[in-house]
């Protein structure tokens, strides 16, 4: 199933209340922004992290934080007591996505993909991101995101 077939898919299953708006092509979070008329802090801005752990472990996690923020690595090394954070390669970010960079959906639809999300994020009564398309967009409440989601909640920006 596409990407954005499994998240409207999953937002009609839950009942969720939410919008469509499709747009001109785009995956930066400004440029974005501004096509779709709302402010920046409401954009949920998804980045895909490489963590080790240890000389061995690796794991990745998807990170949530507003769009007028950028997330701080030192706090992510932190919470997973991690050796070394960084950002995931395009390629791989992509395969874990299973979507192209700019429309990173804030749901860890990959098993092999933590979900953490800061408090900025759930408490926004309207929440926009890309629909797993660079054309489309959909807005859902904070609280909405938080009960279908489930990301770990911490501060990360």
């Amino acid at each position: 199933m596409a990407t954005y077939d499994r998240l409207i898919d999953l937002l009609d299953t839950a009942g969720v209340t939410y919008k469509l708006i499709d747009h001109d092509p785009d995956g930066t979070t400004e440029t974005v922004s501004a096509l779709r008329g709302n402010a920046v802090s409401q954009a949920a801005k998804c980045i895909i992290l490489l963590l080790k752990l240890d000389k061995r472990t690796t794991r990745y996690v998807l990170a949530v934080v507003p769009g007028d923020r950028r997330v701080d690595l030192a706090a992510i090394k932190q919470l997973y007591g991690a050796r070394y954070v960084g950002f995931a390669d395009a390629a791989t970010a992509e395969r874990l996505a299973h979507s192209v960079p700019g429309t990173v959906l804030p749901f860890a639809f990959d098993p092999e993909l933590d979900l953490i999300a800061d408090p900025a994020v759930i408490a926004e009564p309207e929440l926009y991101f890309n629909a797993a398309r660079l054309d489309r967009s959909v807005v859902i409440s904070g609280a909405d995101y938080h009960r279908l989601a489930q990301p770990r909640i911490a501060p990360i920006t």
